[in-house]
């Protein structure tokens, strides 16, 4: 079976199979690298190798055919180990100072290594050019001591003609943030790799705790801020304080064959968050969270009408999401606008929502999403597969306002959000349980159009019953279909339902309804 490389560092690479299947390969199979086989079985549609050598031609295939590839890793200039800096790798001294100083004294294109052992650290701070290579059995523990995160202000002032300068931000607005256990600010060429773990330590600190009451924004476990061509593979992230994976408006970002992990009841520790990015891949990742899996964000307000940088060009494929609130959501914070999104390849099992789409009004009119696929697709007990909600209510102070949730029509100013055309390809849902799909437009600003292509839905035989999107005035839905109110355009094709109960379809203003 063919495949090929997705990413290529010093020290590892990663490969995904070339075929349609949702995130599993067809078989479970070995890899045979430069004619030797490793031990490992595989199962996965993206794998990877590491522990490779620097500047290397390699030979890799499968047991599962004939076809083979070959690579070479990157040249590096140098690798430092952080033991040699002092680091004691026991979980009980602090390595805080000896991993930052095995950072700073990393020459360009060198790679820092942290071997095996248990790594006790506050933040840290990566540089441009280089590779960090968190090793297997390696963990880089973060401290539970809030003291040891210094706080970043939202924004500075500065002199010339920058003015305010961005410098943290938090769900949408500029906000002063406790820093992120890895941080990195106007960089570029960043890789960080491995089969080691990156653990917030979060379940033991008070992070998790009052989270809605605090004046700063708790850390992430990667925050980037105006950064280019950054790279992780292969390290799993466990207990973020918060959010996991934060790029904000950066460049050509890459996360693959990673496990992002959670408890269910963890509170706002989403897996990725893109934020006004440009060029993110997002491919072979499992997520089990706590809140949404996949988030693509482009800002608050004041950051629609400031930037107006949009998130644009991503790509999510061969992705797993489990136990987390939605699996691939756009919004709420979309006042920049998202555009450009492929979602395919992925298994959604045991999330609230499946494929969400969240806005409300106040968002702006630069807040405009459009462009969106989202095809090849299997969920499992997801209490409500597709939701398009306009009419989310927020924790922002006015999130339940008249003006939010009204559903009298407004008029169209500054502030009504845009929400155009969606297609959904070749979906199987089993196991529904609310709705096997909510779409509520403004009654002012419909959604533009929803094309239903292949798409089945089964209800699970003891279904619950619950609010399928979060917005006033509406009642639990249980085995509910497809509800479609303020919808310009629907178009169904070679739709199936299974279980529901009453009409498989209810549509309030739809302007123009087709089905085969």
């Amino acid at each position: 079976m063919k495949f090929h490389n997705l990413f290529t560092s010093s020290t590892s690479a990663c490969f995904e199979f070339d075929n349609k299947n949702p995130f599993y390969s067809l078989n479970k199979f070995n890899i045979i690298l430069n004619g030797k086989e490793l031990e490992q079985e595989y199962e996965k549609n993206v794998f990877s190798v590491f522990g490779l050598k620097s500047d290397t031609e390699y030979t890799i295939e499968t047991s599962l055919g004939d076809f083979s590839l070959k690579f070479r890793t990157e040249k590096e200039s140098a690798c430092l180990c952080v033991l040699d800096f002092g680091a004691k790798g026991d979980g009980i001294n602090l390595d805080t100072v000896a991993l930052q100083t095995a950072i700073n004294a990393c020459p360009k294109n060198g790679r820092v290594t942290v071997p095996a052992g248990t790594y006790l650290t506050g933040p840290l701070l990566l540089d441009s050019d280089m590779t960090l290579e968190i090793c297997k059995d390696a963990i880089i523990l973060g401290s539970t001591n809030p003291l040891d995160y210094p706080v970043w202000p939202g924004e500075i002032q500065v002199g010339g003609s920058i003015g305010l300068l961005q410098t943290s931000t938090f769900e949408g607005d500029p906000m002063a943030s406790h820093q992120s256990l890895l941080s990195a600010s106007y960089k570029k060429n960043i890789k960080i790799v491995g089969e080691g773990l990156l653990d917030g330590n979060a379940q033991n600190s008070i992070w998790w705790v009052g989270h809605r009451q605090r004046p700063i924004a708790r850390p992430r476990m990667l925050f980037t801020n105006d950064c280019e061509n950054i790279v992780m593979h292969g390290v799993a992230v466990k207990n973020s304080p918060s959010w996991n994976l934060h790029p904000f408006m950066s460049k050509n970002i890459g996360f693959y064959d990673m496990h992002i992990m959670a408890p269910e009841d963890s509170p706002n520790t989403d897996g990725c968050n893109p934020e006004s990015c440009d060029d993110v891949k997002i491919i072979g990742l499992h997520f089990s969270v706590g809140d949404d899996a996949i988030a693509i964000k482009a800002g608050k307000i004041y950051y629609g009408m400031k930037y107006a940088i949009p998130a644009s060009n991503h790509v999510i494929r061969n992705c797993l999401m489990e136990f987390a609130h939605g699996g691939v959501v756009l919004g709420s914070e979309m006042s920049s606008g998202i555009k450009d999104l492929e979602v395919s390849q992925c298994v959604f099992k045991g999330t609230d929502r499946g494929l969400r789409i969240k806005t409300r009004r106040g968002r702006g009119k630069n807040g405009i999403i459009d462009g969106i696929k989202f095809e090849n697709i299997k969920m499992d007990g997801v209490l409500t597969p597709l939701v398009v909600n306009m009419f989310y209510f927020c924790v922002d102070p006015d999130g339940k306002s008249e003006y939010v949730q009204s559903w009298e029509k407004q008029a169209i100013d500054d502030g009504t959000p845009y929400i155009g055309k969606f297609h959904f390809k070749d979906i199987e849902c089993v196991n529904c349980e609310y709705a096997a799909g909510f779409f509520f437009g403004l009654p002012e600003q419909p959604i533009g159009g929803i094309t239903l292509e292949n798409v089945s839905f089964h209800m699970a035989e003891n279904a619950s019953a619950g609010q399928s999107a979060m917005m006033s005035n509406m009642p639990d839905f249980s085995k509910v279909g497809l509800y479609l109110h303020n919808v310009k355009e629907v178009a169904l094709k070679n739709v199936s339902f299974k279980g529901v109960v009453g009409d498989e379809i209810i549509k309030i203003n739809v302007d123009n309804f087709v089905t085969d």
